[in-house]
């Protein structure tokens, strides 16, 4: 029997917590879920793929049809994830760095940036304990094709960094479609990373 979600109208982190309310408690083997913007289709898919579930998009008139089938019988995992290293082995330590303006620091917005460019271009220092770069709030402009370290943001992901940014900011600042690099978040995974994070700086 297909279960059938209905997410269109809800807020991040709500359509995938309401899937995973969904599978939590009923397991269903198929899953037929309706979005209605791009940030809500990435972020239910992700989830789904850890859960073990194949995921179908069809676009439908400005919305998202999903449909999701269980891919065996492998028991659905309880970590999302962006909450995985990706590394090689497991890094001494997980320093989280959350970028929460695309500017560091008050005073002269020119200054600022300047200063997060090259905050970012040098935060290859902390090597393999560097875990993940979260994006949120006027951050998530660094991760787009405009931005300045997007070579070096590129560059920190092929090595095993993950690199996530907030769907809820790039559709406030209407830039879904211009992030080049990492995967579309939503709170759900950025509280479950400040949760597993070993080290939390906040930048911005």
């Amino acid at each position: 029997m297909i279960k059938k979600l209905d997410a269109r109208g809800l807020t991040c982190p709500a359509p995938v917590l309401l899937v995973k309310k969904s599978i939590d408690e009923e397991n269903p083997e198929e899953l037929s879920i309706l979005v209605d913007n791009d940030s809500s289709s990435e972020n239910v898919t992700r989830f789904l793929g850890t859960r073990d579930y194949a995921v179908q998009i069809t676009p439908q008139n400005g919305e998202f049809h999903l449909q999701a089938v269980r891919k065996g019988n492998i028991e659905p995992q309880k970590q999302a994830v962006s909450t995985t290293p990706l590394q090689t082995g497991d890094p001494s330590l997980k320093i989280l760095v959350l970028v929460t303006s695309n500017r560091m620091g008050r005073g002269d917005d020119e200054l600022g940036e300047k200063l997060m460019v090259s905050y970012l271009k040098t935060i290859n220092e902390m090597a393999n304990d560097l875990w993940q770069l979260i994006f949120v709030n006027s951050g998530v402009k660094l991760t787009t094709d405009s931005s300045p370290v997007l070579e070096e943001l590129k560059t920190y992901e092929k090595n095993g960094v993950i690199i996530l940014s907030c769907g809820t900011c790039l559709e406030h600042f209407s830039l879904t479609g211009a992030k080049q690099v990492g995967a579309t978040t939503n709170m759900l995974d950025i509280v479950t990373a400040t949760q597993l994070a070993d080290k939390i700086i906040q930048v911005g």
